[in-house]
């Protein structure tokens, strides 16, 4: 996991990417949040953001 973050970030780095670093950080969260909530009572405001 740690090697394929690291080849992402010299990937960046390397060709001048670095605006995509906010863009992948929100759609992890957007992840995160979502497995999280997935078997809870949250789960039906969750899914009316999207």
């Amino acid at each position: 996991m740690f090697d394929l973050l690291k080849d992402l970030w010299g990937f960046m780095r390397e060709r001048k990417k670095l605006w995509m670093a906010p863009i992948i950080g929100i759609m992890l969260l957007l992840g995160v949040l979502v497995v999280m909530t997935q078997g809870s009572a949250l789960a039906p405001f969750i899914y009316t953001i999207f």
